[in-house]
């Protein structure tokens, strides 16, 4: 395991975090989505559960899934393959939906698995790098390694643009 992030595994205890390293340290869920592994502030995650079927809503953009019922709250659910470019994900039972707060509003995320809990010292999380490309990361708050794993860490509030949230709950944008 490396030094620039300490892991903790779902059945094992907490692993001393890095604190060596200088800065605070943060915490992430972590889960892979096409191949690739991101993670989400812990704070920011309020349940993760098994795929169950959404309900489509018309004129929604390509990467929304549908919205479901959970404990009488309507959650839009987005498909993070589809939203990271990548064609839309063909679920089966293993795939999960992580419920996250976002600025006040629930959202769910498909994503491929859950891998475990990361602890990260605010000095080992590196911005990401200009790619020449044009292309945009806005949504990618920075990358730290784990082992020989490169975690990408979204910023969820940057990752679903708030209109198009408010489009799939019903609710006025502010």
């Amino acid at each position: 395991m490396s030094d620039a992030a300490q892991l903790t595994r779902s059945g094992g205890g907490e692993v001393p975090s890095a604190r060596s390293h200088g800065g605070p340290d943060h915490q992430f869920i972590s889960f892979r989505v096409a191949g690739q592994e991101y993670g989400v502030d812990i704070m920011s995650v309020r349940e993760i559960k098994g795929w169950s079927e959404t309900t489509m809503l018309p004129h929604s953009p390509h990467y929304m899934r549908g919205v479901l019922n959970l404990r009488g709250a309507i959650v839009p659910v987005f498909d993070l393959r589809a939203r990271f470019g990548g064609g839309g994900t063909e679920t089966s039972k293993t795939h999960v939906v992580i419920i996250v707060a976002v600025e006040g509003r629930t959202i769910g995320m498909l994503v491929d698995a859950v891998s475990d809990i990361l602890t990260a010292c605010s000095d080992d999380i590196r911005p990401v790098p200009d790619t020449g490309d044009g292309a945009e990361h806005d949504f990618i708050k920075g990358l730290f390694s784990v082992g020989e794993r490169m975690v990408a860490l979204l910023d969820v509030a940057r990752l679903f643009d708030i209109e198009c949230v408010d489009a799939a709950t019903g609710q006025p944008a502010r």
